[in-house]
């Protein structure tokens, strides 16, 4: 017998041109959302069928200007209307295990969820999953990992944060967390020189949030950042046992770093220039 939708829950993502993944994550969210609940898109202007995919999924596509990770998703979560809202990217979905948390974290009626106390301390306003990166089909076990972020919030208990590209979900003073079983599957690059290519695009762009939150570029960081990034996914995360690709993952790690400290050091530099002509 299938399993009733929540009724009380939102779906909340945020698109542009994400056809090859998003397919994935509409179908794992319709065994909690079905006809119940509502999905909630916020596309910036896709133009390679993402749009048709969600409206087939009966989603409520929002059309808005990117704004920034940090202010695109905030605006999204917006538009929620539900009790609960689940905060999730175009190229994440969830694995059936995770589904079967969130429907006992908070399926039933609202005096049921104030008295549940399951295995994953509810009550709480909030729920960290773990976050895996899948790369050719197969989970990376190691690197990465674990990797829990705020995903499941009760609507008006959390706001988004951080610097971009690398936003949070942040819990508002006083709210609770918990966390449930299971993972959320992250497709986030098909090849590693993908995945380096984002990398440049995420590396610089941090390096410009930091810079304007008025951090400025170290020679000690460009060296040491690194290979300290290496080290941590190899040996302290034993991504060695995640094979070649645990490898790969560590060095795209470090080259992630370089590209941050590089920029945040000529970024620096240009303001000294700066300052220099002005006197």
């Amino acid at each position: 017998m299938p399993e009733t939708p929540l009724d009380n829950l939102s779906v909340s993502i945020v698109c542009k041109d994400n056809a090859a993944t998003i397919g994935r994550t509409l179908e794992s969210v319709r065994g909690v959302v079905g006809g119940g609940g509502e999905i909630v898109a916020v596309d910036s202007g896709s133009t390679d069928g993402t749009i048709g995919m969600l409206e087939a999924a009966g989603a409520r596509v929002v059309k808005s200007a990117w704004m920034g990770h940090v202010k695109t998703k905030q605006f999204a979560m917006e538009q929620c209307t539900r009790e609960w809202v689940l905060c999730i990217d175009s190229d994440e979905s969830l694995e059936p295990e995770l589904v079967a948390s969130i429907r006992g974290a908070i399926g039933g009626s609202g005096d049921a969820q104030r008295t549940r106390h399951g295995v994953s301390g509810y009550p709480a306003d909030g729920f960290e999953v773990n976050r895996r990166i899948y790369y050719r089909g197969r989970s990376l076990k190691h690197v990465w990992q674990p990797e829990w972020r705020v995903r499941l919030v009760r609507r008006g208990a959390a706001a988004w944060g951080g610097f971009d590209p690398h936003d949070s979900l942040r819990m508002l003073p006083g709210k609770r967390t918990a966390r449930l079983a299971g993972v959320m599957r992250h497709d986030s690059f098909a090849t590693f020189a993908e995945h380096m290519r984002k990398q440049w695009d995420h590396s610089t762009t941090m390096a410009r949030s930091l810079h304007e939150a008025g951090v400025r570029g170290s020679y000690v960081r460009l060296v040491c950042s690194p290979m300290g990034a290496m080290v941590k996914q190899l040996v302290l995360k034993l991504g060695v046992l995640d094979g070649y690709a645990g490898w790969l993952a560590a060095a795209s790690t470090a080259v992630g770093a370089l590209v941050k400290h590089a920029a945040l050091i000529e970024l620096s530099r240009d303001v000294e220039s700066h300052e220099k002509e002005v006197r």
